[in-house]
């Protein structure tokens, strides 16, 4: 494979697309709602019309408005006319719609790409999201995929990788926020030799689904991030840890990595550069706890997935004791837009310390719920009320989840905050992955506080006692205060263990479970104070 060739494909597939595709989300969002006995039947009409010569039906990826899904969309190649949405597509709408592109009538709801709920997004990651077929190659080609992978290995060299990615600003997606450019400068200056590159795609906080829909959705565009960090750190292997929850997710990255091989994008000698890279993919049983750095390693090299005591840290001595490079799907995705827009492009979105997009799965009590891109900066209100048309319910939003398990709470006084790594922490709730969850005034805080503290407990993997036996006493203090059986003296106890098990603990499972609990106790303290017995609390 050579650029010519590449591009020769990139034209082929562009000339092969018929005038009107009619997309249709069959990411597990839709699918769930039957999107695939939709696509039946829309492919079944198209012959029954005759249209077969102008218009194909493209499986797509995730097209974001989750909530409203299935969803379908005409597009016309020629841009003769605008784009046509659908919501709630029903089997029986399908003949309607394709009828509409004779001049027909459509059953099925019109969808706005103009509703609010799009208005404020900037798709960098997900641009090809809802475009193209994931399961096709050539589609990504015809996008300009694997393009940037060949720019930097013919026009970089790896330390002006490195730099650029540096330059641009982008912290890891993952949670921290450490800066992507200086872990993998930290990888790259290790002493030649045997080097990884490891996609953590172990999404486990409940509600995301952000990384999920990016690799069933665009696998090929992680799969070129990847290859790119590989060449910038001087690793010749790589690995994705995805969990065995996401089947659609796995088998989209393993014909992925499939095609590329075929297409010499992957394997030995990449475009006839000396650069080698292969990519391999390890399934997670699910354990939340893998998702932190050193216990993915040990699922990796197949030993138990337990967290070490850290330094050295991966970026010295990591898999199987290489210098190995961890980031997370989101990550990796930004990077082949970084290489082709350049990094100042990059660093003029967002805010001074956060720059770029971010992806949030929005959900809970929230009108409009899904996949949403918005740049660094935007603040909770305007993404809760406006993209997210607030709450259904008659007393209005009550609190904002941020960061899963390890994130807070953050009430809707705060709805004005930016959106970005420190402003987040300085309300005590971490940026996280990305999940989003919604809560209305019938929420009970303290409940909430329970249900994240009963899946630490459970997610735990029982290494290091304060989260080991923490947890659990945690999660029993909760269920006595929900009793209504605990005291004030109980409620200052649940205080102190949260410290306690925050300071104690071995790694960010256990140093951020109690988030959840410190958040409500800073934000909602008067719902713990009720609950407690009558004699010692406050009524």
């Amino acid at each position: 494979m050579d650029l010519a060739e590449l591009l020769a494909i990139r034209q082929k597939e562009r000339d092969r697309q018929k005038s009107t595709r009619i997309h249709c989300c069959t990411a597990a969002g839709c699918l769930s709602s039957g999107s695939a006995a939709v696509k039946a039947q829309l492919e079944a009409a198209v012959d029954a019309e005759g249209l077969g010569a102008s218009t194909e039906v493209c499986s797509v990826g995730c097209m974001r408005f989750c909530g409203r899904g299935p969803l379908v969309e005409v597009v016309s190649r020629e841009g003769d006319r605008e784009p046509i949405l659908y919501e709630q597509v029903t089997t029986a709408d399908a003949a309607s719609i394709v009828k509409a592109l004779k001049g027909g009538e459509a059953t099925a709801p019109l969808g706005d790409r103009n509703h609010p709920f799009f208005a404020r997004q900037f798709p960098i990651v997900l641009e090809n999201s809802g475009k193209i077929d994931p399961e096709r190659i050539e589609e990504y080609i015809a996008v300009g995929g694997y393009q940037q992978l060949y720019r930097v290995l013919y026009e970089y060299d790896p330390a002006e990788v490195v730099d650029e990615i540096t330059r641009s600003g982008l912290r890891g997606r993952g949670g921290g926020g450490y800066p992507t450019g200086l872990k993998w400068a930290t990888v790259a200056k290790m002493p030649a030799g045997q080097k990884y590159v490891i996609c953590n795609a172990d999404e486990g906080d409940p509600g995301a689904f952000m990384d999920r829909s990016v690799l069933e959705s665009d696998p090929h565009r992680v799969l070129e991030g990847m290859a790119i960090a590989g060449y910038a750190i001087g690793a010749n292997h790589g690995f994705i840890y995805v969990r065995a929850e996401y089947p659609l997710a796995i088998r989209h990255l393993q014909k992925a990595i499939q095609q590329a091989k075929r297409y010499s994008l992957l394997g030995s000698q990449i475009f006839g550069s000396p650069f080698d890279f292969k990519i391999d993919i390890r399934v997670g049983a699910g354990a939340f706890v893998c998702g932190e750095e050193t216990a993915l390693i040990a699922s990796v090299e197949g030993r138990r997935g337990n967290p070490r005591p850290r330094p050295p840290y991966p970026a010295e001595s990591g898999l199987w004791g290489c210098p190995t490079l961890i980031n997370n799907v989101e990550t990796l995705a930004n990077i082949p837009a970084i290489i082709r827009e350049g990094a100042e492009w990059y660093a003029k979105i967002g805010t001074e310390k956060s720059k770029g997009t971010k992806v949030f799965a929005l959900t809970g009590k929230v009108r409009n719920t899904g996949l949403i891109e918005v740049p660094m900066g935007t603040t909770l209100r305007q993404i809760v009320e406006e993209m997210g048309g607030g709450v259904a319910t008659a007393g209005g939003v009550k609190a904002v989840q941020t960061g899963g398990p390890s994130g807070g709470c953050i009430p809707a006084s705060a709805l004005d905050t930016s959106v970005d790594y420190e402003s987040l922490t300085q309300l005590g709730s971490i940026m996280g992955s990305g999940g989003m969850i919604v809560m209305d005034n019938e929420t009970n805080m303290v409940d909430v506080a329970r249900f994240y503290m009963e899946f630490c407990r459970g997610e735990s993997c029982g290494k290091c006692i304060p989260c080991r036996a923490g947890t659990v006493q945690l999660y029993q203090m909760l269920t006595k205060i929900l009793n209504r059986e605990a005291s004030e003296g109980d409620l200052e106890r649940l205080e102190a263990l949260c410290y306690m098990v925050r300071d104690t603990s071995l790694c960010g499972l256990g140093m951020t479970a109690p988030n959840p609990v410190l958040s409500t106790l800073r934000y909602f303290r008067q719902e713990y104070e009720e609950l407690l017995q009558p004699a010692t609390g406050k009524r």
